[in-house]
């Protein structure tokens, strides 16, 4: 198959090592300032995929990400952080990377080359015909992502992917691809920036789509939200006392004997 990666020509900068740090660090967030422009003509590709999520979570399904290195970790991170913000299950959203849990802080020589272990992965987790599995990947072309999203469309499980590539075998392969241009990156190859960016900026915009469309948020509040520190603490009893017009100490004792600014707020209006 022959398509164009974009993700590994050239930088249209160079002798980066005689630039100054100031010269380094403007034009590096010159070339970062393309990408929210780069996501935003995938903005439809994005609506398709959080669509399917919706209505295949609202079945009992589950959300899958699957991903090597740089791409594997950012599922893991976004997957990771669905349960606090939003007070969902653990397994509800869910990141795997190539390579196993050690892969997250170190790489696994040659785990994305396996193309047969992303479906062992998923069969470890008890895949379902509701539950939806995105591949992350910028070059679009890693042997265990592709192979993963394969074997799911053999099983009718639905597939989307974020990848960096158009026309890439990932782009071709997942139902609802989601294809987010950015061009050369500013090291050559370094799929980490750019690329890395564009993927963070689509999982915010999937999972967080996805926990309002489920009605996890109430108004703009993160009203399901683990109540995991001080902090967090801090900020629900500030949603209560806007919400139910009490003062700190009493929106306190609702949160805490309710143990969520939902309930908290339920039970004070019932």
């Amino acid at each position: 198959m022959n398509f164009t990666k974009t993700t590994e020509q050239s930088s249209h900068y160079d002798s980066l090592e005689t630039m100054s740090v100031i010269d380094l660090l403007t034009n590096i967030n010159n070339e970062d300032k393309t990408v929210p422009l780069a996501v935003e003509k995938a903005l439809p590709q994005i609506e398709n995929l959080v669509t399917k999520v919706v209505e295949k979570l609202k079945l009992g399904g589950r959300l899958f990400y699957i991903g090597a290195g740089t791409s594997g970790r950012l599922g893991i991170v976004d997957a990771s952080e669905c349960p606090p913000t939003f007070g969902v299950p653990f397994d509800l959203v869910n990141g795997i990377i190539a390579g196993g849990d050690k892969a997250i802080r170190r790489a696994v020589e040659n785990a994305e080359d396996n193309r047969e272990q992303a479906w062992i992965d998923l069969q470890n987790e008890n895949i379902g015909a509701n539950d939806v599995v995105i591949g992350i990947a910028a070059s679009g072309t890693t042997p265990y992502v592709i192979g993963g999203l394969e074997k799911c469309n053999e099983q009718n499980i639905s597939t989307g992917c974020i990848t960096c590539n158009e026309g890439s075998p990932l782009a071709l392969t997942a139902k609802f691809p989601i294809v987010v241009v950015v061009g050369p990156e500013f090291v050559t190859g370094s799929s980490r920036m750019k690329a890395g960016t564009a993927q963070k900026l689509v999982l915010n915009m999937i999972s967080t789509a996805t926990m309002i469309q489920l009605g996890k948020v109430k108004g703009n509040k993160m009203v399901d939200m683990q109540l995991s520190n001080d902090k967090l603490v801090d900020r629900g009893v500030k949603m209560i006392m806007s919400e139910i017009s009490v003062d700190y100490e009493k929106a306190a004792e609702l949160l805490k004997e309710f143990g969520s600014v939902r309930k908290a707020v339920e039970s004070y209006n019932n």
